[in-house]
């Protein structure tokens, strides 16, 4: 809450864009746009509403009970992960302080997900595998004096109408969320949305926390992803409700930092672009051709460590764009969570497919190469552009 009281003009952005661009990677939580019974604020423009909000009370923390639901794949998409709460969603609580920490926990019959993030690093720990998933957040620098505030109008109207050259945003709908008199807002994408409709956010009108967030598919009326507060209370959180820890015997994954650094560059990534680059320091052979079923080659690198050294291919434009990872043989392909993904032929090839509402990921080896190929394309779409890698 204290960082969405002094966002700079620039974080403002990151905060709009980074919905919209977590909906397309089908990785994002989402709140539907359905309104409550209760008290409505008055009508305002976009850039008043969102500066208003901002410039209320801050509160020492937040409590609310909320709901999750996924809708994003499609039933026998993944087997085994049924139960879930990530996967079929859940209802839960949800608990934040205003120094950065928060808890998030959805309970269901085969057990409860914990979501546990402070400052530096998030906690993902799923009962129902018995696993905990860690990740290092990236550094906050540190603001001057003169991004620290609430953005005037003026700025938040001028960041509003950029934005626009490229998403559809409409006004700011008075409504009540959760027993709040709150705003939502709209944003759809003007071109190359791959199959990414709209994101909603509805806003506290009085304190800018956020109440709904909600991710919808191409000609969908319903969210494909939901995470709703029904009901929510401000003040002080005690620290046993964000310092959570999960059990000392579940498995753990590290899924590393979240942001990239010039010391990591230096330590052992592997830096490489252009075809020509990528192919003489690549030790596999990497399939870059110009076109991909009509879309043009944008970028092909080489990243990773020496010893897991990948080539990322993109083709397309914005979030209709589809991104093919070529590595190894020995080092991915149909090992790993994906091998147990439905089976698709690839001109005499097994490939495992991943299809959702909001995109689509093929993964299958050939020869001395393996393949990951994705894409907010729905599946016919994935399967042509695999088959015309040869």
């Amino acid at each position: 809450m204290k960082l969405l009281r002094t966002l700079s003009t620039s974080r403002l952005v990151l905060l709009i864009v980074g919905v919209v661009a977590l909906a397309a990677g089908g990785a994002a939580i989402a709140v539907a746009a359905s309104g409550g019974s209760g008290p409505t604020p008055p009508p305002k423009p976009l850039a008043q509403a969102l500066h208003d909000s901002l410039a209320g009370p801050a509160p020492e923390g937040v409590t609310a009970r909320i709901k999750f639901t996924n809708k994003l794949f499609p039933s026998g998409a993944i087997t085994g992960q049924v139960g879930s709460a990530l996967m079929s969603g859940a209802s839960g609580r949800l608990w934040a302080t205003n120094d950065g920490r928060g808890r998030i926990e959805l309970q269901s019959d085969a057990g409860d997900v914990q979501i546990v993030w402070n400052q530096t690093a998030v906690t993902v720990y799923d009962a129902s595998s018995n696993t905990v998933y860690r990740a290092t957040l990236p550094a906050h620098a540190k603001r001057s004096a003169d991004q620290t505030g609430v953005p005037s109008v003026a700025k938040i109207s001028d960041f509003l109408a950029n934005l626009g050259e490229h998403v559809s945003l409409s006004g700011a709908e008075p409504g009540n969320v959760a027993g709040q008199e709150a705003y939502t807002v709209r944003v759809s994408p003007k071109h190359d949305g791959g199959l990414l409709g709209a994101a909603e956010l509805a806003f506290d009108a009085s304190r800018g926390i956020p109440l709904r967030l909600g991710i919808y598919a191409q000609g969908a009326s319903s969210p494909v992803l939901e995470l709703a507060a029904t009901h929510i209370s401000y003040g002080p959180v005690s620290s046993s409700d964000v310092d959570v820890t999960p059990p000392a015997g579940a498995k753990s994954v590290d899924l590393g930092s979240l942001t990239r650094n010039a010391k990591e560059a230096r330590t052992g990534r592997v830096h490489a672009s252009g075809v020509q680059a990528v192919q003489a320091a690549a030790t596999f052979p990497v399939v870059a051709p110009d076109r991909l079923v009509g879309l043009p080659r944008q970028d092909v690198r080489l990243v990773g460590g020496k010893d897991s050294k990948a080539a990322v291919v993109v083709y397309g434009h914005g979030l209709g764009a589809i991104v093919v990872i070529e590595r190894p043989a020995g080092a991915g392909g149909n090992n790993g969570p994906m091998g147990s993904l439905p089976e698709v032929s690839l001109n005499g090839l097994t490939a495992h497919e991943l299809a959702t509402q909001l995109g689509t990921a093929l993964t299958w080896k050939r020869g001395e190469a393996a393949y990951v190929l994705a894409g907010s394309v729905p599946p016919a779409a994935a399967e042509a552009a695999a088959r015309a890698l040869g």
